[in-house]
């Protein structure tokens, strides 16, 4: 079955590269979802910890039983914001991020947070989306729920992927929040959307924006949509499943 792990099965190599966790690394996993780079970070630092956070209890649920059934005893987790979490100041040695700082509502108080939970000098490894335009998968789905009209689709509940993918932007609120150093390595991955066009359409109809709109249409509208979305995976569908063109980005900082 298809999840987010397998979606981002290639970057989550890329990142766990970038990490450079040590055998005694205190590691803080933000947005850790159901914990696979919590779980690695842990496999990694066997003489040290690791603690995923995340808002979705119902993923760390899942992350708990994850790693109780791989024996992971210095890996723990917890249902929280990292934005407001009251972390042990100066306890770890590296906060690491796949995808999940995007969506900070208030961005310098979050990175502030992290940043205080950090040693001196301790790392912060985070992977990010560039612009929505160099990205296949936003781009070919957005296209797909474009009103009948042919003008864009702004679901307004939707939360901003892209957030984050301006580096001088991001050099500037990181510093602002206490971190130096900033740097960006481009990562040009695909995403796995599934072994098959029906598994394709069932994750991309899990999407925030396509049930914002297929809920807000009427049903002929609503099979068009699909009938689009249907042609667009078709048309990505490899003999190794559905995949999409992305590009993201590692940044790396420390704390100043």
């Amino acid at each position: 079955m298809m999840d987010y792990d397998s979606e981002l099965r290639l970057h989550n190599a890329v990142l766990r590269r970038a990490c450079a966790i040590r055998r005694d690394d205190r590691v803080l996993d933000i947005g850790c979802g159901a914990g696979q780079t919590t779980r690695d970070a842990a496999r990694a630092a066997p003489a040290g910890s690791a603690l995923g956070i995340d808002v979705s209890a119902a993923m760390i649920a899942q992350a708990r039983e994850l790693a109780e059934a791989e024996g992971l005893g210095n890996a723990r987790f917890e249902s929280g914001d990292a934005q407001i979490w009251r972390f042990p100041p100066q306890h770890f040695d590296v906060a690491i991020s796949r995808f999940g700082t995007m969506f900070f509502a208030d961005g310098a108080a979050a990175f502030g947070n992290v940043r205080d939970a950090l040693k001196p000098g301790g790392r912060l490894v985070m992977m990010v989306w560039q612009r929505r335009e160099a990205n296949e998968w936003s781009v070919a789905i957005r296209d797909c729920l474009a009103a009948e009209d042919g003008s864009a689709v702004v679901a307004a509940r939707t939360p901003d992927a892209f957030s984050l993918a301006e580096p001088d932007a991001v050099e500037r609120l990181l510093a602002a929040a206490g971190f130096a150093d900033a740097a960006f390595c481009d990562v040009h991955e695909p995403v796995y959307y599934g072994a098959g066009i029906e598994d394709a359409l069932a994750w991309i109809g899990g999407f925030l924006s396509t049930k914002d709109l297929l809920g807000r249409v009427d049903a002929a509208a609503a099979d068009r949509v699909l009938d689009r979305l249907r042609d667009t995976v078709a048309k990505h569908h490899r003999t190794d499943g559905v995949w999409f063109d992305s590009r993201a980005w590692v940044v790396t900082a420390r704390r100043a």
